[in-house]
């Protein structure tokens, strides 16, 4: 039952708003969630339609999952870095182990540089790589556009150091969307219930929008810093002035997932849960990572990422598919490709993006986000504002769970 008066109100039932929500159902509060599109999740959203079994567009692997609080509910899984071997596709054929060994070393050299105790104010993740290698754009286009959704130009070096994450990573048999999905059953959620106003200069606060209006005595907000930086909800007072320097500090980088059928599995010679990947190129700069036959399934999956993803999202879908296929052409030659399911986070007005990244000196905005305001009648949350687990699923549960203390 969704309650008319709740005491707080919960925009967005994304992973930081079911958290949120069901901290507060716990503690004997009551809420009402209110979700913009037609479904729970957010940016983890598992569907088996496209590819005739679980396909998650946005959030796929528990990451550091000794220590995520979704473990617990993730099912069957699989370690998938125990089962991965990586193959690097160099233009004309796959690196032999002996040049998979020698970027192996290359990254072990990046990790060192990045790492050595430096003075002075944050600089980019690029201002302290080393270069030089026969295998430094890849590296660095891996761990920058394909990682974190952007390039390592416009990564703050302690944001990348404090946020890096390590194994296990699990990756759910069912899907991490539907992990989440599932946690949401039963909480007050309305759903096709934008915010377009929200009002906190009272003693109480009215979300407003095409569903009339609600008023609470507080408000959790779990959108994303790109809808934040682009006016997607009118706050009334404005955000803080520092609140909003921090939103623009945590930029939405962009990751693009898509997937292909394969009609002939076996024209793809790649072991399931194996990877492949393609060296950057004059004639392929910034090229797709691809993930084959997940769970031994007539699939794959891949992501773009950072400049190319955006200029991409702004072509349109069908220039999406394209480039996907000639990436995929480029390595497996003629090998046919069923129908393509794509993802479209960055034009989606609900979420401008996939997930955030610090520019240079803006770590520390992560928590200037996390900080109640009004007393606690405003609380931001979200994976911008966790500042360990950021960009991830397990950053934007502990952030509602940690707004839903902090809202009065």
């Amino acid at each position: 039952m969704i309650p008319s008066d709740p005491e707080v109100v919960v925009i967005g039932a994304g992973c930081a708003g079911i958290a949120a929500a069901r901290a507060l159902r716990a503690a004997g509060r009551s809420c009402v969630v209110l979700e913009g599109s037609g479904r729970v999740g957010g940016r983890a959203w598992t569907e088996s339609a496209s590819l005739g079994a679980p396909f998650d567009h946005g959030a796929t692997w528990l990451h550091q999952a000794d220590e995520n609080l979704l473990t617990p509910h993730a099912g069957p899984a699989c370690d998938h870095d125990a089962l991965r071997e990586r193959h690097l596709w160099l233009g004309t054929r796959f690196a032999t182990p002996e040049e998979l060994d020698d970027h192996a070393r290359a990254a072990d050299a990046f990790d060192a540089a990045v790492d050595a105790p430096r003075e002075g104010p944050d600089v980019s993740v690029a201002a302290v790589a080393p270069r030089g290698s026969r295998w430094s754009a890849s590296i660095a286009h891996w761990l920058g556009n394909q990682i974190n959704a952007a390039p390592l130009e416009e990564i703050s070096l302690e944001d990348f150091l404090k946020t890096d994450l390590g194994g296990p990573n699990l990756l759910p048999e069912q899907g991490v969307g539907a992990i989440v999905a599932r946690l949401a059953e039963g909480l007050p959620i309305r759903l096709g219930a934008r915010v377009d106003r929200l009002r906190w200069d009272g003693v109480e606060v009215v979300a407003e929008g095409v569903f009339g209006a609600v008023r609470a005595r507080s408000a959790i907000v779990s959108v994303s810093t790109g809808v934040l930086a682009s006016g997607g909800i009118r706050f009334t007072p404005d955000l803080p002035p520092e609140v909003m320097e921090a939103v623009h500090g945590l930029p939405m980088g962009l990751l693009t997932k898509l997937g292909f059928r394969l009609p002939e599995p076996e024209r793809f010679p790649v072991a399931p849960f194996h990877s492949v990947r393609q060296v950057p190129s004059a004639a392929a700069p910034h090229p797709f990572g691809w993930i084959v036959r997940p769970f031994g399934r007539d699939h794959l999956f891949g992501f773009v990422g950072g400049e190319r993803a955006w200029d991409l999202s702004r072509e349109g879908p069908a220039a999406l598919e394209d480039a996907a296929r000639r990436d995929l052409r480029d390595i497996f030659g003629d090998a046919p490709l069923g129908p393509a399911v794509l993802t479209r986070w960055g034009a989606d007005p609900l979420f401008l993006g996939a997930y955030t990244h610090a520019r240079p000196g803006h770590h520390a905005s992560r928590a200037v986000l996390a900080r109640p305001l009004g007393g606690g009648r405003l609380v931001l949350a979200g994976e911008a504002t966790h500042s360990r687990f950021a960009g991830t699923v397990a950053g934007a549960w502990l952030s509602g769970e940690a707004a839903s203390r902090l809202a009065r």
